[in-house]
């Protein structure tokens, strides 16, 4: 798949080929699906606690004796049904983290990248590289139309990090962090030609290492 190069000044600088096995697959929405939400469950904290009856304050006394009151037997003030009672399979700390399998990682990758090509907001810079000042990289985003974009390259200029740092629904990775959400979570998809190279050298490495468990 061949597709031009730009530059932050939207000026042709070249094209590129993109390799049909990572960029010309036909989309998995349900493996894409899988991967996000694996994404999202790791990031969640887990720290959901509530107190059950043996963490509530209180006494421990009967509250009344067994029989003769005309009310229903009761053993304890701390239970569920009493207002400040424990609660009764409430949520506690936990990890929301589980495993997903390396092929399925690797293919949901490869839908999402494959998937912006297909609608035509993949987009390759020559570099992510300017001087750190947010006002003028603004001016290029805004005269290459982007609203909302992902920058993936090799390594993250620094320069380039801070001036897209205020910059609103413009966000960078390295190519090692390059994930199915982020990607779908933004319209366009800029990658330089080191974060195709290292996106190339990632994705082949996956499927090695599957293979390999396998």
């Amino acid at each position: 798949m061949q597709i031009d190069i730009i530059t932050l000044e939207n000026v042709a600088a070249g094209s590129t080929e993109l390799p049909d096995d990572i960029f010309g697959t036909e989309p998995r929405k349900d493996i894409m699906a899988r991967v996000v939400h694996w994404q999202l469950s790791k990031r969640r904290g887990g720290n959901h606690k509530v107190k059950g009856v043996s963490e509530v304050s209180g006494t421990t006394k009967k509250p009344y004796k067994q029989k003769g009151t005309g009310n229903a037997r009761q053993g304890s003030l701390r239970s569920a049904q009493h207002r400040t009672g424990g609660v009764v399979h409430g949520p506690v700390v936990r990890s929301h983290e589980y495993d997903l399998n390396k092929k399925v990682r690797r293919l949901g990758l490869i839908s999402a990248l494959s998937q912006k090509a297909a609608e035509g907001k993949l987009v390759v810079l020559d570099a992510a590289v300017c001087a750190p000042k947010t006002g003028e990289l603004a001016k290029k985003i805004k005269v290459l139309g982007w609203k909302s974009a992902l920058i993936i390259d090799g390594v993250l200029d620094e320069g380039f990090v801070r001036a897209s740092r205020n910059i609103y629904k413009l966000d960078l990775l390295p190519t090692i962090g390059a994930n199915v959400y982020d990607i779908l979570n933004h319209d366009i998809l800029a990658i330089t030609p080191a974060g195709l190279e290292g996106l190339r050298t990632r994705i082949n490495g996956i499927a090695e290492s599957a293979g390999d468990a396998a």
